[in-house]
């Protein structure tokens, strides 16, 4: 599967202890009526857990510039997404709370619509409520950071 070049996203989520975040890169669309997306987790993660009380959250789709953001949300024991975005541009969603990064080239608010356990993976179909504002504005200038080949990697 390393031969198959995917997005990367962060997905976030808010519980009532912290802000929960992680790179997945296990995305995909599903369905454009209604607007469904799939989001595939490490069934050992805390994310896991979260996301199963919360039964909502934010995706966040990185541009090439944001790398070392991938790596940050991608580490072993990595502290709060807040502290991980200290540096960053952010805000809370308005229907999720989940932290959006402002320098995202898209995100996603969601909520669950169905959860399959699949091997060492839980995927999520999620039905996308809002898509707010984030980026430049400009989606036909936006380039997406990519993993292909275990690396994260820019198109061209």
């Amino acid at each position: 599967m390393a031969r198959f070049a995917t997005g990367v996203t962060v997905v976030t989520v808010q519980d009532d202890r912290d802000d929960i975040g992680s790179t997945v890169s296990a995305f995909t669309s599903v369905s454009a009526d209604p607007p469904l997306v799939m989001v595939g987790v490490s069934a050992q993660s805390y994310l896991v857990e979260v996301i199963d009380a919360q039964n909502r959250f934010a995706v966040n789709v990185l541009g090439e510039g944001q790398r070392a953001l991938a790596g940050r949300f991608a580490a072993e024991g990595r502290p709060s997404a807040r502290l991980l975005l200290a540096n960053e541009p952010h805000r809370r969603g308005e229907l999720t709370g989940a932290l959006l990064l402002e320098d995202a080239i898209g995100a996603m608010e969601c909520t669950v619509e169905q959860r399959v356990a699949a091997g060492d993976h839980v995927v999520y179909i999620v039905a996308v409520e809002a898509v707010p504002a984030v980026g430049s504005g400009r989606p036909a200038d936006a380039r997406p950071l990519v993993r292909f080949g275990g690396r994260y990697r820019a198109l061209g």
